[in-house]
């Protein structure tokens, strides 16, 4: 049943990416029947026909909503500060409530659990496997240490190379899932270039690259929703976007013939970005300026 739910979500994030609200209720088929991945109201969830926890959730906070728990706020900086593993509060302040003994017997039995990790209100991330290696009645808390990534067996990271290896991996999704999160949704969920409305036809392009130490920060001024074509397009510096937001079609691209898309693009040339609302949301210019020069030695 758990290899069930774990090939349900494995799907859905395959088609989907992160996962919404709704994707997480329609739960995951066993054996004919459909259990649920998540329990709507907690954050912690045990299916009634398991015998141990399969899932724990941390929701990320709508702005001026109300925030139940400090990993609510906390987790992301500790995911990208931390070397190991992470905390993940109890349910309540009464840690012989059901739902944290849960955690305590998920531990001590090294089960592995997915981890729905909030990347922005009513989205998420999954990760599993994912263990609960530490639980302490005082602080209300647990330790979450996430599984080494492509194993063809499930197990416990039980040395440290292992999870700091497996943290790097989440540290580097997350970074990418919160980045194209803030940055779609700062543009209407709209390509920035030829206005597609389709979010899961959607990237959030880097102006400059995020192996920049100095301007590659995953701030939304360093990047633009484009659809995958025109990202690659991007990429490729085929297209360019001056500092003034102004589109520039490589002389490559305007010479060929080629058929309907390639005709497409060709219409951008001498075209205006489509901004986002928000002053503070809008491309930095000293990026553009950088990524455009690069972009003209191309051309």
């Amino acid at each position: 049943m758990r290899a069930a739910a774990f090939d349900a979500v494995r799907q859905l994030m395959e088609v989907q990416g992160d996962l919404s609200s709704r994707a997480l209720g329609s739960g995951f088929a066993f054996e004919g029947q459909r259990y649920p991945l998540v329990n709507p109201q907690r954050g912690i969830f045990k299916p009634r026909q398991m015998r141990f926890l399969l899932s724990i959730r941390t929701v990320f906070p709508r702005s001026g909503a109300r925030i139940w728990y400090d990993d609510q706020t906390k987790v992301h900086q500790q995911i990208y500060d931390g070397d190991e593993a992470v905390d993940y509060a109890f349910m309540g302040n009464n840690p012989d409530a059901a739902d944290n003994r849960w955690l305590k017997e998920a531990m001590e039995n090294r089960i592995p659990v997915i981890y729905f990790l909030g990347v922005s209100p009513g989205l998420y991330q999954a990760f599993f496997p994912t263990f609960l290696i530490g639980w302490d009645a005082n602080a209300l808390k647990a330790r979450v240490a996430f599984g080494m990534p492509g194993q063809a067996e499930v197990q416990v990271p039980d040395t440290s190379r292992e999870r700091r290896y497996a943290l790097r991996e989440v540290k580097q999704r997350l970074h990418q899932a919160s980045f194209r999160e803030a940055v779609i949704a700062a543009y209407k969920g709209r390509c920035a270039l030829s206005g597609l409305p389709e979010v899961r036809l959607l990237d959030a392009a880097h102006i400059v690259s995020d192996k920049h130490e100095q301007f590659g920060q995953p701030v939304v001024p360093n990047g633009i929703p484009l659809s995958k074509i025109h990202h690659a397009a991007f990429d490729a510096h085929l297209l360019g976007i001056d500092p003034g937001f102004r589109i520039h079609v490589s002389e490559r691209l305007l010479s060929q013939k080629d058929g309907p898309m390639l005709e497409a693009l060709k219409l951008l040339n001498d075209g205006k970005l489509h901004l986002p609302i928000r002053p503070k949301d809008l491309p930095d210019r000293d990026r553009l300026a950088m990524r455009y020069e690069v972009f003209k030695q191309s051309s």
